[in-house]
């Protein structure tokens, strides 16, 4: 089975109501315009049941199938907030919102699910019910995590939940996924540390920070190459340096480090953090200083469960003709939060020769949207075929 032919027809509607989006980039729970817009299009839709609010800003639509014998409820779930950078593009839809942009397709997300809710409204070719899941925050807020804890899986008695994402560099009309682990847990950590300051020209009445923390630094990198299985995958980033000002004569009090890990293991990760205390710990004692590793869980590993992913496997293939092995990435998703309160598979979409996600450059590419919207309807009508 192609992509549906209703999206063919469905296409030049689909994209204005992307270019729409785009124009107008919302960050992190902000989304009010996009939430407003989703829950009028629901509306107007047929919608049974529109819900704003969850999680914040987020927007939930039911659609009852034509028959529901054994009480399915599957759910669908698009991110719809944007990041906040300047857009570069020169496109006549860029963003009208200075310092906000769609740079990572969260409009083109949105935008496909709509499709897919609008023809479910149309059709209504299934046995059980659909949750549109209209998710805000998605870029460092949580807003996945948000819902899930605004009680949405139970309210709406959700079974299973699917997701997808665009991918720079992947054909238009492919798909790509995998079974298990598809995208890191990520943390963030600070480290701060503690010398004693002074006069440049006196060093030996100080303990220079600047030397414990470059010691720390380089000392980190061994946590992954040498306590990490080698056959496991673990980064660890430090991205930020900051110790003293600008003055030239004095050595400085304190100094912090500031970074992120990427792991898949929760064990992996646990002996990264329990490691790094102790390396910045020894070292920062080592010099006579101190050194307090703050660590942030921030969002879990993605992992797809196996039925579901080889079920959403089934679906790409039937649309696109087959469906590619996703590679292990070491970026995030909070879309792992919905995974750990329901079984269910992410799922990337090709989005052609684009720039990369998160580039000034970047835009997602209305040639996908069909492919897109047909995946997730087809996941609807089979997963619960009309009785």
């Amino acid at each position: 089975m192609p992509v549906k032919n209703r999206f063919a027809e469905l296409h030049s509607e689909i994209t204005a109501w992307r270019r729409d989006i785009h124009a107008h980039p919302e960050v992190l729970y902000d989304t009010h315009r996009t939430s407003a817009l989703v829950a009028e299009k629901l509306r107007e839709f047929g919608c049974d049941e529109v819900v704003t609010g969850i999680g914040r800003t987020g927007v939930v639509g039911i659609i009852k199938g034509k028959s529901d014998t054994k009480g399915n409820v599957v759910g669908l779930r698009a991110d719809m907030d944007a990041l906040p950078m300047a857009e570069q593009t020169g496109l006549d839809y860029a963003s009208r919102n200075e310092g906000a942009m769609h740079a990572c397709g969260h409009d083109g997300h949105t935008a496909m699910l709509l499709g897919a809710a609008k023809y479910l409204s149309e059709t209504r070719n299934f046995d059980g019910s659909v949750a549109l899941i209209f998710q805000p925050a998605e870029e460092g807020g949580n807003g996945a995590l948000a819902m899930v804890e605004d009680g949405m899986m139970d309210r709406f008695n959700i079974k299973e939940v699917y997701g997808m994402h665009n991918e720079p560099g992947l054909p238009v009309g492919e798909f790509s996924l995998r079974s298990g682990p598809l995208l890191a847990a990520v943390d963030f950590f600070t480290i701060e540390i503690e010398g004693k300051g002074g006069h440049a020209a006196m060093p030996q009445q100080t303990v220079d920070p600047t030397i414990i923390g470059t010691n720390i630094h380089a000392a980190l990198q061994s946590i992954v190459s040498r306590n990490v299985d080698p056959v496991d995958r673990a980064v660890l980033s430090v991205t930020s340096f900051q110790t003293g000002s600008d003055v030239f004569n004095v050595i400085p009090h304190t100094a912090t480090l500031k970074g992120t890990v990427r792991t898949f293991n929760p064990e992996t990760q646990d002996m990264v953090e329990a490691r790094m205390s102790e390396v910045a710990a020894g070292i920062a004692a080592t010099y006579g200083g101190t050194a307090k590793v703050i660590y942030d869980r921030i969002t879990p590993a993605t992992i797809n469960a196996d039925e579901q992913a080889m079920f959403a496997e089934e679906v790409a293939t039937a649309i696109s003709g087959g469906c590619n092995e996703a590679p292990l990435v070491m970026g995030g998703e909070d879309f792992s939060y919905m995974l750990q309160a329901r079984p269910g598979a992410f799922i990337m979409v090709g989005n052609g020769d684009s720039a990369a996600l998160h580039h000034p450059e970047y835009n997602f590419n209305d040639d996908a949207i069909p492919f897109g919207s047909s995946f997730l309807s087809e996941v609807i009508e089979r997963r619960m075929p009309a009785a």
